[in-house]
């Protein structure tokens, strides 16, 4: 093992810890603890706030322990319902296929290789037989299923739970039961399913794991990172949109985000500095250094400076003269032609930095100029 961890270390930023002595009873094993952590496939990208607990493992890894990364392949095809007020919609086979093969890539980014043991939880539960199933439902009654606040809230509200939802908690701890988990990872909204994975270890004859949850990571908008709302920042997103993204965090957000993603307080000095330090590690890890500094210069000439950035795409004329503007402007960017008009009578309609007044212009006037709608939108034009 490497040089060991004390619990303060393992646990920063732990909301939950439990049992409370758990950990450092687990330490004191003296071996090499099973830490696992269960990603659900959903979707193909692993957003920096779902990165929170790889953190966390990624820190028990490097005090020598082992990563236990369960792709799940076969819960997905049910969906997790926590924090759900609805029925997840069931991806196909194909779909999960492809999900799982990105988010292995992309938790890599953070994980340690070599100390992380990749398992898909198809190779247990798709051989579960009837009896299997009916011997692990013993293990909890519905009483303590339903004692869940998301299902609490949709029992009162007369909404429809499945019995496959039901089973879902139970899938998740017999995970935990397979791989003989030391210690469950994972966000606030899964602690009812982390404490069941103690309760059906026990059942199973097997000492419990212990439960470490993380805060959740709220977005720039106040809310929850979705991938489906697009107020998050993937792992693996260009660099450019990386940074951009990050540069949008409200300075009364930072000190949150710095301790959470970087794992530091946050520095001392102007907001904007810190926002720019914290974009260049979020683009470091993912990208490495030499597209952090170009994602820098990108994000400074094109939005601080409203500069034209370096690799602007070509955009070809429509036929005919003179050239309608709001046409080009909504082909080019994917506008529609009366924001297009709106921006150009509100003067944010530039050809090689002149604003244009009309809708038309003569296609000379038009031809290999810099169209610039907006801050951040460029186009060469060309016949």
């Amino acid at each position: 093992m490497s040089a060991p961890a004390d619990v303060s270390t393992l646990a920063r930023n732990a909301v939950h810890l439990l049992p409370e002595d758990g950990l450092a009873e687990k330490l004191r094993l003296g071996r090499p603890l099973r830490v696992k952590l269960g990603i659900d496939v959903t979707s193909p990208d692993i957003h920096i706030g779902r990165a929170i607990p790889l953190q966390r493992m990624r820190a028990f890894q490097d005090a020598g322990h082992i990563g236990v990364l369960i792709i799940g392949d076969y819960t997905t095809r049910i969906g997790d319902p926590s924090g759900r007020s609805t029925e997840r919609p069931i991806l196909d086979p194909e779909e999960i296929d492809r999900n799982a093969q990105t988010y292995l890539e992309q938790a890599l980014l953070i994980l340690d290789r070599d100390r992380t043991e990749v398992r898909f939880n198809g190779e247990w539960l798709a051989k579960l037989g009837f009896a299997d199933v009916l011997r692990l439902t013993r293990t909890i009654t519905v009483a303590q299923i339903l004692e869940r606040d998301d299902f609490a809230q949709r029992m009162g509200a007369n909404e429809p739970i499945s019995v496959s939802e039901l089973l879902y908690p139970l899938m998740q701890a017999y995970d935990s039961v397979a791989v003989e988990a030391d210690v469950e990872l994972g966000g606030t909204d899964q602690l009812y399913n982390l404490l069941a994975g103690r309760t059906v270890m026990e059942a199973y004859g097997l000492e419990p794991q212990v439960v470490l949850t993380t805060p959740l990571l709220l977005s720039w908008d106040g809310a929850k990172m979705s991938s489906s709302v697009g107020n998050n920042i993937p792992l693996t997103a260009p660099p450019e949109e990386q940074f951009g993204r990050t540069m949008r965090i409200p300075d009364e957000m930072l000190g949150e985000w710095w301790r959470l993603v970087a794992e530091q307080p946050v520095p001392p000095g102007e907001p904007m500095e810190a926002k720019l330090e914290l974009a260049r590690l979020i683009v470091r890890r993912s990208h490495g250094e030499d597209a952090a500094r170009e994602a820098e210069a990108h994000f400074t000439r094109v939005v601080r400076e409203h500069a034209a950035p370096d690799d602007v795409h070509e955009h070809v004329l429509p036929a005919g003269d003179p050239v309608h503007l709001p046409a080009v402007i909504a082909e080019a960017f994917g506008l529609s032609t009366s924001d297009a008009r709106r921006m150009i009578g509100q003067g944010g309609v530039k050809l090689d930095g002149a604003p244009v007044e009309g809708l038309d212009v003569a296609r000379a006037e038009a031809d290999g100029k810099l169209l610039q709608a907006g801050k951040r939108r460029f186009a060469r034009l060309v016949s």
